[in-house]
Formats: structure tokens, C-alpha cells, sequence
């Protein structure tokens, strides 16, 4: 992986956690902790997406919304567990 793939993977991960912060609290975890959401959220979505059967598309469009997704999976499961 090239300086512009690790760009664009911390930029993916970055916009996935930012928007999941909004959708699950109404704001982001700073930049650094977007980041580290949107790529965990990745992992979870491509974990859990293709069990289910959702395929998204491909390019960055597809990948930040692959990425939100599995944020907001992981953001609700945390959310779960910290309410007990």
C-alpha cells in the first residue's frame, strides 16, 4: 500500500466514524477516534454484511457507506454494553 492507499484509507475511516457519531449520538470522537471507529466499523461491516447478504458497490462512495454502516453496528453494540 502506497502514501495515497493509506490516505485514502484513514480518509474512508475518518468520514465513516464522523458520520456514525452523528447518526448514533449526534456528534463525532474527534478526528483520531473517527478514524479508529471507521475502520473498526469497516471490519465489523465486512463481517457481518456479506452473512446477511447486503453486497454494497464498490469506490470510495461504497466503502464510506460499508464503513458507516459497520460503525454504527459497532457504536449501538457499545452502546449496549456500557448501558449495563
Amino acid at each position: 500500500m502506497g502514501i495515497e492507499g493509506l490516505l485514502v484509507f484513514l480518509l474512508i475511516g475518518a468520514v465513516a466514524g464522523w458520520l456514525a457519531g452523528i447518526i448514533m449520538k449526534g456528534f463525532g470522537f474527534g478526528l483520531i477516534g473517527n478514524i479508529v471507529v471507521g475502520i473498526v466499523g469497516a471490519f465489523v461491516a465486512g463481517l457481518v454484511l456479506p452473512v446477511v447478504g447486503i453486497s454494497i458497490g464498490g469506490g470510495i462512495v461504497g466503502s464510506i457507506i460499508h464503513a458507516t454502516i459497520g460503525a454504527v453496528i459497532l457504536l449501538f453494540v457499545i452502546g449496549l454494553i456500557k448501558r449495563r
